[in-house]
C-alpha cells in the first residue's frame, strides 16, 4: 500500500452475493451450451444466455479452459470413481466391461462431455488426472485380464485407448440416428474382439443400423462444425461487471 493511501475498502456482501450468482448463471448456461453445440461453442452465446456481458464472463474465466473445468468437474470426478470400483473387481474382465460402460454412458450424456473425453483439451486440471487415471485403470485391469485368461494376450493399452476414443466420437451421431443406447451394440462388438480364445462368443445387445441411420451417423461425424470465432482461447478480457 502506497504511503498516504487508506486501506482498501472491503467488497459490499450485494456485490459479492452478485459476483456468486453471476457465476453460477455462467457454469449453468455453458452447460447447456456446451451440450448442444460441443466445447467449441462461441464463449459469446454462453454469455447471453446467461445474461452477462463478456466481460463479465472472462472476469470470472479468464479462460476457456478454465470455464470447462469449472461446468465439467463433478461429472470427470464420477468416472474415476467408477475406475476404482472397476479396480477391485474380481474378476477384470467383467470389472474392465462395467467400467466401460460406465464411461461410455458418460460419452452419452452430451456433446461437451463427448469432445472433453475423447479429445485433449489443455490447461483443463480435473481433465488432466482422469486421462492419467483412465489410463492406469486401463492398464491395471487388461494386466489382469490377461493374466486371467480374459483379454487376448497382444492387446496393449494405447490399442484399447485409442479404439474407444474413435468409438466414443460416434456416440452422439449413433443416438441421434438411432436412439440414447444405441452405442452399446458397437462397444459390445468392439469388447468382443478383446476376449481371449477361451471366451465363447456372445450375442451383440440392440439391433444393427439400417442403411440408411448409417449414412446418417456418417454424415454427423463429418467436419461440420466451425471453430471460435470469440478469441476465447486466453486473456481475461477488461471492462466491469461482478
Amino acid at each position: 500500500m502506497t504511503v498516504g493511501e487508506g486501506p482498501e475498502a472491503p467488497v459490499p456482501p450485494r456485490q459479492r452475493r452478485d459476483a456468486r450468482r453471476n457465476r453460477e448463471r455462467l457454469v449453468e448456461a455453458a452447460h447447456a451450451v456446451f451440450a448442444e453445440q460441443g466445447l467449441e461453442a462461441p464463449l459469446d452465446v454462453i454469455a447471453r444466455r446467461a445474461g452477462v456481458g463478456n466481460a463479465t464472463l472472462y472476469r470470472h474465466f479468464p479462460t476457456r479452459a478454465a470455464l470447462v473445468d469449472a461446468v465439467f468437474r463433478g461429472q470427470l470426478t464420477g468416472t474415476m470413481e467408477a475406475g476404482e470400483r472397476a479396480r477391485r473387481a474380481a474378476d477384470a474382465w467383467a470389472g474392465l466391461a462395467d467400467y466401460l460402460d460406465a464411461v461410455f454412458a458418460t460419452l452419452a450424456a452430451d456433446r461437451g462431455t463427448n469432445d472433453l473425453m475423447t479429445t485433449r483439451l489443455p490447461d483443463v486440471e480435473t481433465l488432466d488426472a482422469v486421462h492419467a487415471h483412465n489410463r492406469e485403470t486401463v492398464d491395471v485391469l487388461l494386466e489382469r485380464a490377461r493374466a486371467q485368461g480374459g483379454v487376448r494376450a497382444d492387446v496393449t493399452t494405447e490399442d484399447l485407448l485409442f479404439a474407444l476414443a474413435a468409438l466414443g466420437r460416434a456416440v452422439p451421431p449413433l443416438a441421434a440416428a438411432a436412439g440414447p443406447d444405441a452405442w452399446r451394440r458397437p462397444l459390445a462388438l468392439f469388447l468382443e474382439g478383446l476376449r481371449g480364445p477361451a471366451a465363447g462368443p456372445r450375442p451383440l445387445p440392440g439391433r444393427p443400423l439400417d442403411e440408411g441411420e448409417l449414412g446418417q451417423v456418417l454424415g454427423e461425424m463429418g467436419p461440420h462444425r466451425t471453430r471460435p470465432t470469440d478469441g476465447s482461447t486466453g486473456g481475461a478480457a477488461a471492462g466491469g461487471g461482478a
